[in-house]
């Protein structure tokens, strides 16, 4: 089967958890003798994509997308010139600058792209399926989610191909825009979602979501599990000695640093856990600098800054190695997600992980048991979860092995691929 995945970089800067999944999914279909294409948009991916990718260029490049939005004698710019402003060079440099992976300002540009060969950048969607059809010409198209939903109408009709989308933590954009903005992206997605063959969500609570946002039939929504390529995982001793925090994601306030730093300064202030060290890796962006400086900021004035280590290299070697080191995690994410492939990550190493009840993280601690539940989601109710824990060793082991156990049986990736996979036979079969 021919296969593509369309994919938005973010340039490397950041742990990017649906870059992982579906860089991990391509190597596991291509493991299965299938003919799969990785087409980046927007900016650089930032996983290992050696083999992956070949000679595919980078379509709709920020740069182009940001001057054909804004300056619309651009939007008739010869190619030389566009494919200039997509060289990785310049796409690496825009992805370090602040405003290029958040949704204020960019309010009326999700909504071109959204409507595909209709908004403002129709050209880019023109050389994007002039590609596909002459170099390729797949049986299934992938979109990594539903802010791409733009591209379904033409990639379905102009290439006679079947299209499926993923779902998984659009609203972490879309609930950044003003109450207006929100329902006019919600409502273009449902109208664009009608060009769609079949809908993965990564978690039951997240395709309940979609469903009621944009209007989808449940039937045309499968649930599919973000899985990892579990090789390699090196099981933790849990360390008490002192214990050790840590957090995977990326760095920044919407996914809930700063609650566990708050949680982290309580907890080193009572004297069982005052020797707690705090590990932090996955990256951040421009826009996260001058959250990142008042952390520090307050961890200094409380006098724990030496005891937290910043690890500013997040592939996965160094994010295993980092694993095995910890005695919990907990990303605790303002809102909750609808999945977190950190703790997967966390559950194959034998850490067990903290979580707020919100999101689709109840439907993963129920299925896997690695891991508790605390609300509200503030620093003091997170401090009183990780204490809880830290104290009961025996119960913080049997968590960690059974999450274990349970992630490797349930969430490995060769099970992801098999699942997608049916999906791409019965749509195709039906069209």
């Amino acid at each position: 089967m021919k296969i593509v995945h369309i994919i938005p970089g973010s340039g490397g800067t950041f742990y990017c958890q649906n870059c992982m999944r579906d860089n991990e999914l391509i190597r596991a279909l291509k493991d299965r003798g299938h003919e799969v294409t990785m087409v980046p948009m927007y900016l650089p991916l930032n996983v290992d994509v050696h083999g992956l990718m070949g000679d595919t260029p980078v379509f709709y490049g920020a740069i182009n997308v940001f001057l054909k939005e804004k300056l619309p004698f651009y939007r008739h710019a010869p190619l030389w010139m566009e494919r200039l402003f997509d060289s990785e060079k310049l796409l690496q440099m825009a992805a370090r600058r602040a405003g290029s992976t958040r949704a204020s300002g960019l309010e009326e540009m999700t909504l071109s792209t959204l409507l595909g060969e209709e908004g403002r950048q129709a050209t880019e969607l023109d050389h994007m399926i002039q590609f596909l059809d002459r170099e390729i010409r797949p049986d299934v198209v992938h979109l990594s989610n539903a802010l791409l939903l733009g591209l379904a109408r033409r990639l379905k009709n102009d290439l006679n191909t079947s299209v499926v989308c993923s779902l998984q933590d659009e609203n972490e954009w879309i609930d950044l825009m003003s109450p207006d903005y929100q329902k006019k992206v919600w409502d273009l997605m449902a109208e664009r979602a009608r060009d769609v063959h079949a809908f993965v969500a990564a978690s039951r609570y997240y395709a309940d979501r979609s469903v009621e946002h944009m209007n989808l039939p449940r039937e045309g929504v499968h649930v599919v599990y973000g899985g990892v390529d579990l090789d390699g995982y090196q099981v933790s001793a849990l360390p008490l000695d002192p214990p050790v925090l840590g957090y995977l994601c990326r760095m920044n306030e919407y996914f809930g640093l700063g609650v566990l730093i708050d949680a982290f300064i309580k907890l080193k202030k009572e004297s069982d856990f005052k020797e707690t060290r705090l590990l932090l890796t996955g990256g951040y962006s421009g826009d996260d600098e001058d959250f990142l400086k008042k952390m520090k900021k307050k961890l200094s004035r409380e006098g724990v800054l030496d005891d937290v280590e910043i690890l500013q290299n997040f592939d996965k070697a160094h994010r295993i190695r980092m694993l095995r080191s910890l005695t919990l995690l907990s990303v605790p994410v303002l809102a909750g997600e609808a999945f977190g492939a950190y703790q997967v990550e966390a559950l194959a190493a034998g850490v067990p992980i903290v979580q707020p009840n919100l999101g689709g993280y109840p439907e993963f601690i129920e299925l896997t048991g690695g891991g508790v539940l605390y609300q509200p989601n503030d620093g003091d109710h997170l401090a009183e979860a990780l204490a809880s824990l830290l104290s009961r060793p025996e119960r913080l082991r049997r968590m960690g092995a059974q999450g274990r156990e349970r992630v490797l049986q349930h969430y490995s990736v060769d099970q992801m691929a098999d699942k997608i996979l049916d999906v791409y036979r019965e749509i195709v079969r039906k069209n």
